[in-house]
C-alpha cells in the first residue's frame, strides 16, 4: 500500500450550496451536511489521505472513464447519536470490508480499511453539530469511488476517486405499523450467477428501477426478486434482504435465503442473524421458493415476512402481489418477532446495550460536556 501525504487536487465546482446550511441543529429529513471527504488513488502514487472539504460539486471530464464503462462502487452506513451525546458509526470495518470486495470485482484498487475509516471519522466529527438530537434521526454516510481518469479506452482506470458525502435520514418506509407491500417481477432478472449481484455498483441499480415502476403501478412499495435461472426462488427484496418468520410464541424459526453472490451479502442482514439469535430465535439460512412463501403464509405456517437494510433497518412486509394472486402476511402488519428484532437491533445502534459484538465504533468529538 502507497499513501501519499498530499491532498487531491481540486476537482469541485466552488460555489456550490448546500443543503445542509440551514444551522447547528436544524438539518432536516434528506439535507446534505455541509462537508465531505475526498482521497485519490493513481496508478503511480497509490492513495492519498483522506481530504475533508465543503460539500460542493464534482468537476470532472466529460472523458471520465466512469461515465464511459461504469467503473464506479458505493457503500452506505449509518452513524447513531449515543446516550452521552457523541456519535457512533455501526459496523464501518465490516462496510470497509465489502467496499473492497466490489472493487475487486469491477478491477479497481481496494482502499485499505483504515483510511476508509478514517474518512468515515473526518467527515462525522464535522457534521455531528447538524444532526438534530431527535429519536430515530441518524447520519447516512454515502462513501463512493469511481474512475476519474479521462479515458475512453475499455480497460481499468488508473487513477480513481474516492468521495463520502452524508445526510440526516429517519425512518425510510415511515412510522405506521403496517407493513410494506411487495411486487414479484417476473419480467427481469436483478443478477444471475457469475455477474456483480452481490457487489454494490451502481450498475446493478439503474436495471431495476423499470420494475419499481411496474411495482408502483400495481399500487406495492416494494419488487421482490427471483432467482435468474429457474425463477422460482426468493433472493431479495428492492432494498432489503429478506426473512421469513416460521411459528409464533415460544416456537419461532427465522429463516433467510442463503448468500449465493447473486445478491449483496448485507452488513444488517448479518446482524440481524445475530440479533434473532440473541433473542433466543432458531435462526436457519436455507432456499425459500416463491410458492412456499404464498402457501405458507396461506396455511399460518409463515407469520412474518421482513426485510432490513442500512437505510430500511428492519420492516415487516404485509402484503405481496404476483401477477393477479396476491396475499396477505400475518395480518398485514408488524408482527411481534419483527418488533423484536427491530428494537433489539436499535439498541445495538443507539448503544442502550453493551457492545459485545465490536459493531460500534465511536468518533471522539459531540459528547455532552
Amino acid at each position: 500500500m502507497t499513501v501519499s501525504s498530499a491532498a487531491p487536487a481540486p476537482t469541485h465546482a466552488a460555489g456550490a450550496t448546500s443543503p445542509g446550511e440551514s444551522g447547528i441543529g436544524k438539518a432536516e429529513i434528506g439535507d446534505f451536511t455541509p462537508h465531505m471527504v475526498t482521497l485519490r488513488w493513481t496508478e503511480d502514487d497509490g492513495w492519498t489521505v483522506p481530504r475533508l472539504g465543503p460539500h460542493e460539486n464534482l468537476s470532472v471530464s466529460p472523458a471520465t472513464a466512469a461515465l464511459n464503462y461504469g467503473q464506479s462502487i458505493i457503500e452506505g452506513l449509518k452513524a447513531h447519536r449515543q446516550p452521552d451525546g457523541s456519535f457512533a458509526l455501526f459496523r464501518p470495518r465490516d462496510h470497509a470490508r465489502r467496499f473492497r470486495s466490489s472493487a475487486r470485482r469491477l478491477a479497481m484498487p481496494e482502499l485499505p480499511d483504515d483510511l476508509f475509516v478514517d474518512a468515515l471519522d473526518r467527515l462525522v466529527e464535522a457534521n455531528t453539530d447538524v444532526v438534530p438530537d431527535r429519536p430515530g434521526h441518524s447520519l447516512y454516510l454515502r462513501p463512493y469511488m469511481f474512475a476519474s481518469e479521462a479515458n475512453v479506452v475499455p480497460r481499468p482506470a488508473r487513477e480513481y476517486t474516492v468521495v463520502v458525502i452524508s445526510f440526516l435520514i429517519g425512518s425510510y418506509f415511515g412510522d405506521s405499523s403496517d407493513g410494506v407491500s411487495a411486487w414479484v417481477c417476473r419480467d427481469y432478472a436483478r443478477a444471475f450467477p457469475g455477474g456483480t449481484g452481490s457487489a454494490k455498483t451502481p450498475g446493478n441499480y439503474a436495471p431495476t428501477m423499470p420494475a419499481q415502476l411496474a411495482a408502483g403501478r400495481a399500487g406495492c412499495q416494494q419488487v421482490v426478486w427471483l432467482d435468474a435461472v429457474e425463477r422460482r426462488w426468493v433472493e431479495e427484496m428492492g432494498s432489503a434482504n429478506l426473512f421469513f418468520v416460521r411459528g409464533s410464541g415460544d416456537d419461532v424459526t427465522v429463516v433467510t435465503p442463503p448468500l449465493n453472490g447473486n445478491f449483496l451479502p448485507g452488513i444488517t442482514r448479518d446482524s440481524v442473524i445475530a440479533v434473532a439469535a440473541e433473542l433466543g430465535y432458531r435462526v436457519r439460512e436455507e432456499p425459500v421458493a416463491l410458492d412456499e412463501w404464498r402457501e405458507a403464509c396461506v396455511s399460518g405456517l409463515i407469520t412474518e415476512t421482513f426485510g432490513c437494510g442500512t437505510a430500511a433497518v428492519v420492516t415487516a412486509v404485509g402484503r405481496v402481489r404476483d401477477g393477479d394472486r396476491e396475499w396477505t402476511v400475518g395480518d398485514g402488519a408488524t408482527g411481534p418477532v419483527t418488533s423484536a428484532v427491530k428494537e433489539r437491533l436499535l439498541a445495538h445502534h443507539r448503544g442502550l446495550i453493551p457492545d459485545a459484538h465490536g459493531w460500534r465504533h465511536s468518533t471522539t468529538t459531540g459528547a455532552r460536556r
